[in-house]
């Protein structure tokens, strides 16, 4: 809570020209949590409901305000206007700002080709939607209309098909939605952020929309997929065919799918041409991605890269080294650069002011009842039109049994106000069909203009009973929505834009493959500095350098390829290649391990193993009890790219040594109370549960516990003969003298 001070006006010392306010200036205590709900939720709400998220027609309020303003512009059949004049008019219902509307009518412009299908016929420079730099020219050098396909947008939308509501400052009316006859929420692609939430709509072919919607209507239960293949881009590639992922996106609404560029080889130049992209991305991310790598000499197969992109259309050329194979330079741009991209999908809704993520099938559901309402209003519009005209035209043919005595009556009423009254009377008709009669001009006052006009009466009569039957039957009104579909689709479809590629069209290669390989020398510190020198660099350098009270605890060589395992006082062992160490030399301190592979909270190296390709040999674990396991090490070898395996070890019992072994070995233990033994490997059965507790090999009495272990050599074995057991477990021999063994110390 926040407590402000009191303000000490009185009615003497305040402004004598305001009026004053008993209480005025007094700031009570308020929950800081009810403040921001009484503050910050509007916002949220608005942001929500009013700017962010789009509706069950397609469009966000900005997206709908422009393209009405356009249509009331006669823009629909009528010759291009300047941008700057739509951007004016549409200012009328959208007070945001000329920027942010000639932003929205960009996008929606056939030049940027964002969309699949453009709303608005664009002339001049609208930018592009795959280039970052090509910027839009300013409204007053462009032109545009609107495209025709958005006169399905709007089909009899002045019959009340749709709710108006007034602008911002009541001086028009627009509406809340537009009575588009095609699901255009699915259509074209829409982006927005609220507070909160977010929504991200990706584009679908029309044609296959339309069918599919046409089968939904059909048949709730139909496959989606069967007809709906997949997202469509306007940027053309190529998407990852994943059933599964599909299907997630079509039932939940949200998920994500793979994009991949389209390209060739142009083997007389020697050069690869990427000529679509995927629809997250720009040329000049992909470019500044592949400089990038070609700086650090992660892809050394290019020689030159240059956009070439024209009034034809996007071209990026990338040259070839000589012998270089394009096939695998693609798979490793693919799988490095933006060339290879995830689209997500979160397909939030606004329904009835609601936001609401929803899948494919539930998305269809509601457009299906909005625009069963949206057929049901305009044929009740139509109905009372009809109605309204037969009811004229029943008066009219009242008048054919007497023209004489309608003159008559019309000639001899002395005053124009009781004309109306005097003809209900005559004929027997009332006041709506009266004014009809009595405003019919003199030269229609003939049999067979009147004869002409009530040979409509029965036609009425049939189509109002028609109209009748189809608001009581929601199956006429489907077949209505189905005949208006497959017109759309027969309009406006077009070929698929985004092609498919099947998981078995990927060519796998080792991540490593895209780093050079050469020796190294690897030193890891008791306190889990790690070093990766060169032998050049280690030959040139002096002594090592280790923190204040840092020791050596672990030096081998390898290559720059080869995974290495850090085991971890909690039990873990977190996998890495040498190559994600930079080369370093003797005289730093090197990288410190717990932060470079993130482990947890005071979680320390203990131990580190330079894995060889084939994952041969084992590790042994020794604890305090006197019980060694034997892990083989393909219990820790993944088929993912696992960073952190938990329960590497035993943790029941304190861990005293771990040890790797290519092999079968001599092994020596020694306990707290100087008893030391020699044994073989070959005498533990390996396991494959990594953290199993072992088995007993060295018997301790009493409080004794196992103090250490080492490896013991072929020569050092000769030398402490006499402590090698032929059998598991015994209590071993008391080592008199002091007995030295690697870093044991007896």
């Amino acid at each position: 809570m926040a407590r402000q001070r009191k303000k000490t006006d009185t009615p003497q010392n305040a402004n004598p020209n305001n009026a004053y306010i008993e209480g005025a200036g007094l700031v009570v205590e308020q929950r800081i949590t009810d403040t921001l709900r009484k503050n910050f939720m509007p916002y949220a709400m608005s942001a929500i409901v009013s700017r962010a998220l789009p509706e069950i027609d397609g469009f966000k309020p900005s997206h709908r305000k422009l393209l009405y303003t356009m249509y009331q512009m006669g823009l629909l059949n009528g010759a291009r206007t300047k941008s700057a004049n739509v951007v004016g008019q549409t200012m009328r219902l959208n007070p945001h700002g000329d920027a942010a509307i000639y932003e929205t009518m960009v996008r929606m412009a056939r030049g940027n080709e964002s969309l699949l299908h453009p709303y608005v016929d664009s002339k001049g420079n609208f930018g592009k939607v795959y280039s970052k730099n090509m910027a839009y020219a300013a409204p007053r050098y462009t032109e545009v209309k609107l495209e025709a396909i958005a006169a399905e947008l709007f089909r009899d939308i002045d019959k009340e098909t749709v709710d108006f509501v007034p602008n911002y400052d009541n001086t028009t009316k627009e509406p809340t939605l537009l009575p588009a006859t095609f699901p255009s929420v699915l259509v074209n692609a829409n982006v927005g952020i609220a507070v909160s939430m977010a929504s991200n709509v990706c584009p679908f072919n029309l044609a296959e929309v339309c069918e599919t919607t046409i089968a939904y209507i059909k048949n709730p239960n139909h496959d989606l997929l069967s007809t709906l293949k997949g997202p469509d881009f306007p940027t053309g590639g190529f998407l990852l065919y994943d059933e599964a992922a599909l299907q997630q996106i079509y039932d939940t609404g949200r998920g994500s799918i793979k994009l991949r560029a389209k390209w060739h080889y142009d083997k007389a130049a020697n050069c690869i041409e990427v000529t679509q992209i995927p629809y997250s991305t720009t040329v000049e991310a992909i470019m500044d991605k592949i400089t990038e790598l070609v700086k650090s000499s992660k892809i050394r197969e290019i020689s030159y890269m240059r956009d070439e992109t024209d009034i034809n259309g996007l071209k990026l050329a990338i040259d070839l080294k000589r012998g270089v194979d394009p096939d695998k330079l693609m798979v490793k741009l693919f799988r490095m650069t933006p060339l290879q991209d995830t689209v997500s999908c979160n397909f939030n809704i606004l329904i009835a002011g609601t936001p609401c993520v929803l899948g494919i099938r539930e998305l269809l559901e509601e457009w299906v009842a909005f625009r069963t309402e949206c057929i049901r209003r305009r044929v009740y519009y139509d109905l009372h039109k009809k109605m309204d005209k037969l009811h004229l035209l029943e008066g009219l043919e009242q008048i054919l049994l007497d023209i004489d005595k309608a003159i008559r009556i019309v000639r001899e009423t002395e005053e124009e106000s009781e004309v109306v009254s005097n003809l209900m009377v005559g004929f027997g008709i009332d006041a709506v069909q009266a004014e009809y009669v009595a405003e019919i001009k003199l030269r229609h006052l003939n049999r067979e203009y009147i004869l002409n006009r009530t040979k409509e009466i029965e036609q009425l009569r049939l189509d109002i009973a028609d109209m009748e039957a189809i608001l009581k039957d929601v199956k006429r009104i489907r077949a209505i929505m189905i005949d208006e579909l497959k017109a759309v689709a027969k309009k406006y479809g077009q070929p698929r834009k985004t092609l498919f590629y099947d998981k078995t069209d990927e060519v796998e290669t080792a991540e490593q493959d895209d780093v050079p390989d050469y020796p190294v020398h690897l030193f890891l510190s008791a306190e889990g500095y790690f070093k990766k020198i060169t032998p050049q660099s280690l030959r040139m350098s002096g002594e090592q350098k280790y923190k204040e009270g840092d020791t050596l605890s672990q030096t081998m060589t390898a290559t720059n390829h080869t995974e290495l395992l850090f085991f971890t006082d909690r039990q873990q062992v977190y996998k890495a290649r040498a190559s994600v160490f930079d080369d370093t030399k003797a005289s730093v301190l090197g990288d410190y391990v717990p932060v470079k592979l993130g482990f947890d909270e005071s979680e320390k190296v203990g131990y580190l193993v330079a894995v060889p390709e084939s994952y041969e040999g084992f590790m042994l674990f020794c604890y305090e009890n006197g019980k060694l396991a034997k892990v083989p090490l393909q219990a820790y070898a993944t088929k993912t790219n696992r960073k952190k395996l938990a329960n590497a070890y035993s943790g029941k019992s304190p861990l005293v040594c771990m040890l790797y072994c290519t092999e079968d070995c001599h092994v020596m233990l020694r306990s707290s109370q100087s008893r030391m033994l020699i044994f073989n490997t070959a005498m533990i059965l390996p396991k494959t549960t990594r953290d199993s507790i072992g088995v007993q090999v060295m018997t301790l009495r009493g409080k004794a516990v196992l103090a250490d272990a080492a490896i013991v050599t072929d020569e050092q074995l000769a030398t402490y003969a006499k402590y090698v057991a032929k059998n598991i477990p015994v209590t071993g021999g008391m080592a008199k003298d002091m007995e030295v063994i690697g870093q044991m110390t007896l």
